[in-house]
C-alpha cells in the first residue's frame, strides 16, 4: 500500500520548506517531489491525502511522558497513553521509569516494549531507572536495559541526591552513549512545599517551594557533566535560576540540553484560585518573571525542547486538599495548541517550534527524523487555523487532570502516521 499526501506546505526545519508533495511506499518515505512531478510506479492502489492548507512535520517527540502501566493501569495504560499521543500529533514517546515495578531491569523494559507493540499508535521509547528501584543507593542493570531498548536513563519523580552515585552514573552512561535525564529537585529545600515560594503561597498558606529547591541541583550536574564530558539532560525546567546556569554552561561547552514544558511558559502561581489542584505540578508554577525567563530561554536556544511531563492521575488523587493531592498534569493533548500560541504571539517562528517537538528531541536520542526517502513515515499533519475550547471530557488519555479547561486554542493535529500507517486522523465532527 502507498500513500501521497500532497498539497502540504512540507516543514522539516533546515532541511526543506515549500509546498511539496510526499509519497509513502509501505513503512518509509519512498520520495519527495514537487508539485508537478510524476508519481513514479503503479498508480492503482495509492491512497491520495488532500492536505491542501496543511503543514506537514517530522512525527513530533514528547521525550517526557508518564505511561503508568506497569503498575498504576487506573491511571492510564501504555495503549491509551500512546493513543493519547497519536491524537496530540506525536508519533514517538518517552515513557520514565517511576511505574510499580520501577523500570531498572530489562524485564521490565520489554514488557513496555510490548504493551507499545499492541498498542499500535505512538512509538514508546523506554527510559531506564538510574538507579534500582530510583531509591537512589546503587546503579540499576543500565546495559541489559539498553540492550533491551531504553534510549536514556532517569530516576524521575526522584532526584539521585547523592552526588559521587550520579558522577558514576554520567561516566557509565557517557561510555554507553546514552544521555541521563536529570529531575532536578534539591529535597530538603522543598521541604513538604506544595506550590511555588511566593506571595501567592503565602495568601493561600501553603508550604512554598524555592526556586533554589531546582536550581542547586541543575548547578551540581552541571558541574558533574563537565567533571564527567558526559551528556545531561534537564527536565521540565521552570524557573530564571536555573535557565541563566544552563545558558552559561552551553557557552561554555557543557554538554548539558533541557526541556520545558507548555505550563511553564503558560500559567503562574497566581492562576492558583481556590486550592484548584489541577494547578498542582513539580517543579510548581512559578511567578511572572520565572515564566518570561523561560520564554526567554525559549527564544534564545537556551531551552532545547517543549516536552509535555504528562503525568495522569485519577480524580480521587486531586480532589484532596491542596498539600495532599497529587503532582501532575495530563498534557499529550493539549501540548501543541499550546505551543502554537508562542507562534501565534511572535515569540517563535513555525520551525523554531518544530524544532523543540520533533528535531532536537529526536537529536537528543540519536535518531535521524528527516523528511526525506528511505527514512520511516513518522508524520504528522498540523491545521494552523483550526479553533477549539480545551476539553478533557474528549481526552484519549485515561486522566482529565488538567488546568486549561475551558482555555481557546488555535492550531492542532488532524493526522498522525507511524511507519507508514495513520495511527490517528481527526474526522470533521471530532
Amino acid at each position: 500500500m502507498r500513500t501521497l499526501i500532497k498539497g502540504a506546505r512540507v516543514l522539516d526545519p533546515g532541511k526543506l520548506d515549500g509546498n511539496k508533495t510526499v509519497l509513502i511506499s509501505g513503512q518509509t518515505i519512498e520520495a519527495v517531489l514537487d508539485p508537478s512531478d510524476s508519481v513514479p510506479g503503479n498508480v492503482e492502489d495509492l491512497r491520495v491525502v488532500d492536505a491542501d492548507g496543511l503543514v506537514l512535520v517530522p512525527g513530533l517527540m514528547d521525550i517526557h511522558v508518564h505511561l503508568r502501566e506497569p503498575g498504576h493501569e487506573y491511571k492510564e495504560t501504555i495503549a491509551t497513553g500512546a493513543a493519547a499521543a497519536a491524537r496530540g500529533g506525536f508519533t514517538a514517546v518517552c515513557a520514565m521509569p517511576n511505574t510499580v515495578p520501577v523500570n531498572d531491569n530489562a524485564q521490565v523494559t520489554r514488557f513496555v516494549l510490548e504493551k507499545a507493540g499492541v498498542a499500535k499508535a505512538a512509538r514508546v521509547y523506554p527510559v531506564g531507572a538510574v538507579t534500582r528501584g530510583s531509591a537512589g543507593t546503587r546503579l540499576a542493570e543500565i546495559r541489559d536495559m539498553q540492550l533491551a531498548g531504553i534510549v536514556a536513563v532517569s530516576d524521575d519523580g526522584r532526584p539521585v541526591e547523592n552526588a559521587q552515585l550520579m558522577r558514576r552514573a554520567l561516566e557509565y552512561c557517557d561510555g554507553l552513549s546514552i544521555p541521563v535525564f536529570v529531575h532536578a529537585e534539591d529535597l530538603s529545600l522543598v521541604n513538604g512545599g506544595a506550590m511555588n515560594e511566593g506571595p501567592a503561597a503565602t495568601f493561600h498558606g501553603i508550604p512554598g517551594i524555592p526556586n533554589a529547591a531546582e536550581a542547586v541541583m541543575v548547578a551540581r550536574d552541571i558541574l558533574l557533566s563537565r567533571l564527567t564530558g558526559a551528556r545531561v539532560h534537564f527536565c521540565h525546567i521552570s524557573c530564571e535560576e536555573s535557565i541563566d546556569l544552563i545558558r552559561n554552561a552551553k557557552l561554555q561547552g557543557v554538554r548539558v540540553t533541557c526541556e520545558t514544558a507548555p505550563h511553564y511558559f503558560t500559567l503562574i502561581d497566581e492562576d492558583v484560585k481556590g486550592y484548584d489542584t489541577r494547578f498542582k505540578m513539580n517543579p510548581p508554577l512559578r511567578s511572572e518573571k520565572d515564566r518570561q525567563a523561560v520564554i526567554q530561554g525559549l527564544v534564545d536556544g537556551t531551552i532545547d525542547v517543549i516536552a509535555s511531563d504528562h503525568a495522569p492521575h485519577s480524580q480521587e488523587e486531586k480532589d484532596l486538599e491542596f498539600d495532599r493531592a497529587a503532582f501532575g498534569i495530563v498534557g499529550l493533548e493539549t501540548a501543541l495548541p499550546l505551543s502554537l500560541k508562542l507562534v501565534q504571539g511572535g515569540w517563535l517562528p513555525l520551525d523554531e517550534l518544530i524544532m523543540k517537538m520533533a528535531k532536537h528531541p529526536a537529536r537528543i536520542l540519536g535518531i535521524n527524523n528527516d523528511i526525506i526517502p528511505g527514512n520511516p513515515a513518522d508524520l504528522t499533519l498540523i491545521d494552523l487555523e483550526d479553533k477549539r475550547v480545551i476539553d478533557p471530557d474528549r481526552f484519549v488519555s485515561k486522566s482529565r487532570n488538567t488546568p486549561f479547561t475551558g482555555m481557546s486554542v488555535q492550531g492542532t493535529a488532524v493526522a498522525t502516521m507511524v511507519n507508514g500507517t495513520f495511527v490517528f486522523e481527526r474526522r470533521p465532527a471530532q
